[in-house]
């Protein structure tokens, strides 16, 4: 109950605390956030957590309701209460460390009352007054920490997902219209940094839009794991303390509340420890990741010089490169999405520890799985828009560089071979590196063929794709 001083006390099982009126968390919060001052990362920086709180909330009230544990005026006050908080307004009261012993139980608290004290004000009561409306008794009826905290993740990684998908979207559209701006852009392909044949610059960049398209799918796969959550597991799977039909009302519910369709685990023993959609989720950005990482590092490569190095491409200048050398400018949205790339990489052995170090019914790991999958795909996210518009919307790329690699290329002696023979390809090869001579004309020099013949042979426009042996 409130005092005049502004405070309320609060009881649990470790004793009373003073708790000040203008916060909407209690007791149990309070504790957490005293122990737990370890990453300066609270719930409140991941606003899509609070919001899935908030659903998982909310439709449990609802099926509470429907089966006859809660009374309907107490369910419209919680649902109100969850609503608001899904909105946003009280972020500022989830104030308890991402990283927290306990499975997620501060986590869970600390929603369970806030939405307590903010229906108890809807109701015109004063916070604290738990006797109307209680964090455990009603906010969390049917639950347990142990289902609800992980279905939360699964809601907010959905999302999150989602949301990074749209990144994606992004990236692979600027892809493609480079794709297609640099079709007919000859050059030369590369295999172990050595010349090896031609290609165009649009089949580069095709390759990279797709590249990228093919994460997108396993992105979408471990999203869809993210389906299947665990509520009516409440402590370890047997469904103590909730009702027979909770598990096909709340599966009904949450999928109302969400607008997706969310299924309950036909095994809630399994699926309480069960980390397989932090697992999927956690590959798909680590395979993703190095893929993206990969295609920086060829950006970076293409676009190195601009007088002694490749320099295919130019990269959008964005700021000067150097507090020494004037006039430098160096590729740094490729080595920032890089640097990205490197820690969701390393991230991922996180989050396969923690999944393995869950023991018997429980991950208490959780946590810090939930911590690492959140920063890493806010990350990314933000990565893959800032590379699309800051850098690859602003590729141009040298045509009359890139033709002249592949006129002056030892590599053109691969599209020699089926004519000449290994051994003299391997020959010309040679003496035309040594000597520094096109192959072109040392191949009409030994009078292997004409020049009309070589002409054929080489034009770069037809080595792109397969063709048949020309008759001559």
């Amino acid at each position: 109950m409130s005092n005049s001083t502004g405070t309320r006390i609060e009881h649990d099982l470790i004793g009373d605390k003073e708790i000040s009126n203008e916060f909407y968390y209690g007791v149990q919060t309070a504790r957490a956030q005293e122990n737990f001052q370890i990453s300066g990362t609270t719930l409140k920086i991941y606003p899509d957590f609070i919001k899935a709180f908030a659903q998982v909330k909310k439709a449990a009230a609802m099926a509470n309701a429907k089966l006859g544990l809660l009374d309907n005026t107490l369910k419209d006050y919680i649902c109100k209460a969850c609503d608001e908080v899904y909105s946003g307004k009280y972020n500022d009261h989830f104030v308890v460390d991402m990283f927290q012993g306990g499975a997620g139980t501060s986590t869970n608290m600390n929603a369970n009352e806030v939405i307590a004290n903010v229906a108890l004000e809807l109701m015109g009561k004063k916070k604290g007054d738990y006797d109307h409306c209680h964090p455990n008794n009603h906010v969390n009826l049917s639950q347990s920490t142990n289902d609800s905290y992980p279905t939360a993740i699964h809601i907010a990684l959905y999302n999150k997902i989602e949301k990074l998908l749209g990144a994606y979207e992004v990236l692979v559209k600027s892809f493609d219209k480079k794709a297609e701006e640099f079709k007919d852009v000859i050059k030369m392909g590369r295999t172990q940094l050595q010349d090896a044949v031609p290609m165009t610059l649009g089949q580069e960049f095709k390759g990279f839009a797709d590249s990228i398209r093919d994460d997108m799918e396993y992105l979408r796969l471990a999203q869809k794991a993210c389906l299947e959550v665990n509520m009516g597991a409440t402590a370890i799977g047997t469904g103590i303390n909730s009702h027979p039909n909770y598990t096909k009302e709340i599966e009904k519910t949450l999928c109302e509340v969400t607008g997706h369709e969310y299924t309950i685990a036909k095994n809630l023993i399994k699926a309480t420890p069960d980390q397989s959609a932090y697992l999927a989720t956690s590959s798909a950005l680590k395979m993703s990741a190095t893929k993206i990482a990969k295609i920086c590092n060829d950006l970076r490569l293409l676009s190195s010089g601009p007088r002694d190095g490749i320099h295919e491409i130019s990269l959008p200048a964005m700021q000067p490169g150097s507090s020494i050398m004037p006039g430098k400018v160096n590729p740094v949205i490729p080595e920032v999405v890089g640097q990205v790339c490197y820690y969701i990489i390393g991230q991922d052995g996180c989050v396969v520890l923690a999944a393995e170090a869950g023991q018997l019914q429980l991950n208490v790991f959780e946590p810090v799985a939930a911590y690492t999958l959140f920063k890493s795909l806010d990350m990314l996210k933000n990565a893959l828009k800032t590379f699309a518009t800051l850098c690859v919307d602003g590729i141009q790329a040298d045509k009359e560089t890139c033709r002249e690699y592949v006129l002056k290329s030892i590599g053109l002696v691969t599209a020699l071979n089926p004519y000449i023979g290994y051994a003299k390809s391997t020959e010309v090869a040679k003496e035309a590196l040594e000597k520094n001579l096109r192959v072109s004309d040392l191949v009409i020099e030994k009078g292997y063929l004409t020049k009309e013949q070589v002409e054929k042979i080489i034009e770069p426009e037809s080595l792109i794709a397969p063709r048949e042996k020309i008759k001559f």
